[in-house]
Formats: C-alpha cells, structure tokens, sequence
C-alpha cells in the first residue's frame, strides 16, 4: 500500500538523522576558523594543514565503500553506530596531543563520519519503498538532512571561532569530541534500522586491492609534496597507485557479490554523476583548508589575505554554509520544475562562477562574503543532489553503495585536491611578500585553488548534458523496475 506524500511521512523517514547530520556538520565546521592556530600548535606551516584534510579524505575514501556494502548486507543503522564510536575515540584524542604524526592518525580516523550521510540516504530510500514518490521523499529527505549538516557546521564554525578567541587549544578541541558522544547514544536509541538487508559476504579481496591502490596513489602525493614536482619517483608511484585500479577492476567484474559494481560506472545516468560527486569534491572539501588560512592571513605582512581573527572567519564560513542551507532546501523545489539533471548542471555551474569570481574579487572581505554565497548555494544542492540521485538511479541491491560512492569518489576528488592545492601552496612560498617566518601559503597557490576549483565545476556542468533527460526521476524508476522484470 502506498503512503502520499507529506511533511509527516518525510519527517517520519528522517527521524533521529538530522542529529547525526547536525553533529557531522559541527565536525566539518568547527575546525576551520582554527586551522591556523593548530598549525602554531603543531609547529607546522599553513600549507600542511592542507596534509591533514589529504589523509582523512583518502581515509575516507577507503572506508566508505566497506561500509556502505555493510550497510546493504547487515543493516544501515548497525554501520551508523560503529562509525560513530571509531568517530568518537579519535576526536577524544585530538585535544591531548601536539604531536603532528598523532594528531594527522587521530584527525584521520575521525574521518569516519563521512560514511553517515550516505547510509543515512540509503536507509532512508530502503524505509520509503512502499511509499508514493519515492525519489521525491528521498530527495525532500536529503535536503532535510543537509539542511541539518549545515546548520550543525554553521554553529560549529561560530562557536568554534569565538572559542579560539578565548579558551585553550586543549579545551576548544574537546567540545565537538563530547558531542559525537552524544550523538552515539541518540543513533543508538533513536534511529531504526533499515526493513530489509541483503546479507552475503564482504568482498574483502575487492576491498585489499582498491586499498592498496588508493594509498599508492596518496603515497605518490604525498612525495610529490615532499620532493616537489620535478620528482619522476613521485609521479611513477602516483601512476602504479592509478594502474592498481585495473586488476581491481577487473576481480569486481568476477564478482558474484562485488565490494563495488563496476558496472555502474559505465551507466549513462550514474556514471555522470559518479564524475561530478569527484569533481565537486575538489572544491567543496578541498578548499575549505585554503580559504581559511587566505582569510587568517595578515595582507600587511604578506600582501594578500584578509588578516581576520578566529571569529571573523567563521563569519564567513557561516554565511557559506546558510547559503549551502539554502541551496540544499531549494533543490527538490527547483527539480520537480526544471528536472533533477537541470538543476544539477545549474548547482554546478554556480559553483564554478563563484570560485572564478575570487580571481577578480579577492581583496574586500564583503567580496569573498558574495563569492561565497554563490559557491555556497550550489554546493548545498549539489550536497543533497547527488547521494538522492545515486539512489534513484542504481541497482536495489546497490542503494547503499551508489549513495556511498558518490561519498567515496567525493573524498577521493578532495584528497586529491588537497594534495595538489599543498603543493601549490607551499612551493613559492618563499617568494616576495612572503615574511620570514615562511608559514603562509604563496598567493600563487591560492590562484591555483581558485583557478582549479572554477574549472572542474564548470567541466561537472558540462559532463551532465550526458545524463538521460529523465535521470533521477519516478518515471525512470519505474521504467527501470519494468525492465527488470521483463
């Protein structure tokens, strides 16, 4: 029997989630108006802070695609609670030590939080499968659970500002670790698990090669950082970690029971999306690290940045993240008009306005606030757009998976950016304007990140006019689900 759509149904389905997207959105929030002054803390330069946001999005990487295939063989809720126990032992461990190898392990274990959102999506597309409209409750559901995320990351960002200003490290750093204690308790009473699992055997073959292939390819980064581009060793590990991924590949395609279907990638609805989810990632988790230490820096002593003190940056990333609010809740509104692939290509296409416009406009801080909101307003869609859209449009045995590739490639798209935008950051930075002490980034390098960022965005918009007119719709789920059964 099916249910109408509605505000009851939808809240029903989401339930105790919104919390845990609230508490991730603290995790992703609260940290960045301090990046500069853990830097101080751990006695590393500016561009390194870029090396923790690179190990835990790569860790990330890693991690979801094991849960997410757990989620749709145990249950969505039981991955929810050991994430988020793994999630909170390492944010307890960040505020008692200032050694930078403990802190860079601590800070990427926490990086488990990642995988919520998208068991969350696929938990929330298993309980609505008897009910009317399905992609639309899922998507109306998404932009709920974003809508939280950032509404966590925008208290974060402030709290977490105004505390720097005046507590301890030690003390700032302890309060995000007590609310993912928290927020353990409330999945733990407060959420049900999904109504059906797919049961079966974890693909652990799958999952040791795409490891290896994935810290191969961070290890290349990580010498490329190190010895600088010029090295061919670095460039060679970087190859052998992209060339692992053909044997995994091709022990996927033999798979009764993949880690990951391969397959999907080569769909003409999931694909597209697959490419956007790791193109955005550069922008939407590799910049973060950037733009806060842009903004930390004194324009009179290095002769760019803005100078801002904690608070005032969180003030930025707050209005960053209520215009991501806004472009989250706006998406299901602007998708049932123009279709879910429309609107996506617009998300885009605003992200990759709002980072070129920095090239210009970089100077004032009202000018980095408008840049800002632009990029923030397609993000936010593109954040609850994208899980929906890989749910929609995969397999019913692959809904946990789809959703968390879109996490995994994201991640994956970050590292990467993170990587390169420390290289580009720290080479150079000797150079004229810069004081010397050496800790600030080359402007150079925060061309780079902005020049990166706007072109990937755009060559997202454009790899969406390839995605079927009526992709992520009810009408292309029903078609699907009639051709299965034919």
């Amino acid at each position: 029997m099916t249910q109408r759509v509605s505000i009851g149904t939808l809240a029903g389905v989401v339930g105790f989630l919104a919390f845990v997207e609230f508490t991730s959105g603290v995790l992703q929030g609260y940290y960045t108006p301090m990046l500069t002054d853990i830097a101080r803390h751990l006695g590393i330069h500016d561009a390194d802070v870029n090396w923790l946001e690179g190990t835990q999005l790569m860790l990330s990487a890693l991690v979801v695609p094991a849960f997410a295939k757990l989620g749709d063989m145990y249950g969505h809720k039981r991955m929810l609670v050991i994430s988020t126990a793994v999630t909170a032992a390492a944010s307890l461990a960040l505020p008692f030590t200032d050694s930078f190898a403990l802190f860079l392990a601590a800070w990427a274990i926490q990086g488990f939080y990642v995988v919520w959102l998208p068991l969350e999506i696929a938990l929330i597309w298993s309980r609505s499968r008897r009910m009317e409209g399905r992609s639309v409750i899922t998507a109306r559901a998404a932009g709920f659970l974003v809508a939280a995320l950032e509404a966590g990351a925008i208290t974060g960002a402030l709290v977490g500002g105004a505390l720097i200003d005046e507590l301890p490290l030690t003390v700032v750093l302890l309060v995000p670790a007590l609310l993912v204690v928290v927020c353990f308790f409330v999945i733990l009473f407060g959420v049900r698990e999904s109504p059906e699992t797919t049961g079966g055997r974890l693909d652990t073959v799958g999952l040791t090669l795409v490891s290896i292939a994935l810290l191969a390819f961070t290890g290349g980064l990580s010498l490329l950082r190190l010895n600088g581009p010029a090295d061919p060793w670095a460039w060679a590990v970087v190859a052998l970690g992209i060339a692992l991924l053909v044997p995994f590949a091709l022990w996927e395609l033999r798979h009764d029971d993949p880690l990951i279907d391969v397959r999907m990638f080569r769909s003409p609805a999931l694909g597209p999306v697959f490419l956007t989810a790791g193109l955005f990632g550069v922008s939407v988790l590799g910049a973060q690290a950037p733009l806060s230490t842009f903004a930390r820096t004194d324009p009179e002593v290095y002769g760019y940045g803005l100078g801002t003190t904690g608070f005032a940056t969180s003030l930025i990333i707050g209005v960053y993240l209520v215009a991501m609010i806004t472009g989250a809740l706006l998406y299901p509104l602007v998708s049932r008009l123009l279709t879910p692939r429309v609107t996506l290509m617009i998300a885009a296409l605003l992200v990759g306005v709002g980072f070129l416009l920095f090239l210009p406009f970089h100077a004032a801080y009202a000018q980095v606030i408008s840049n800002m909101v632009i990029v923030g307003l397609g993000s936010g869609a593109l954040v609850a757009a994208l899980p929906a859209a890989a749910a929609s449009a995969a397999p019913p045995t692959q809904t946990g998976v789809a959703t968390g590739l879109t996490n995994s490639v994201k991640t994956v798209g970050g590292a990467i950016a993170s990587c390169v935008f420390g290289i580009a950051l720290f080479h150079g930075a000797t150079g004229s304007g810069v004081a010397a002490d050496g800790t600030a980034g080359s402007f150079s390098g925060y061309l780079t990140v902005w020049v990166v960022c706007g072109v990937t965005a755009l060559v997202a918009a454009v790899l969406l006019l390839f995605v079927p007119r009526r992709a992520f719709t009810d009408d292309a789920l029903v078609a699907a689900e009639y051709s299965q059964r034919s």
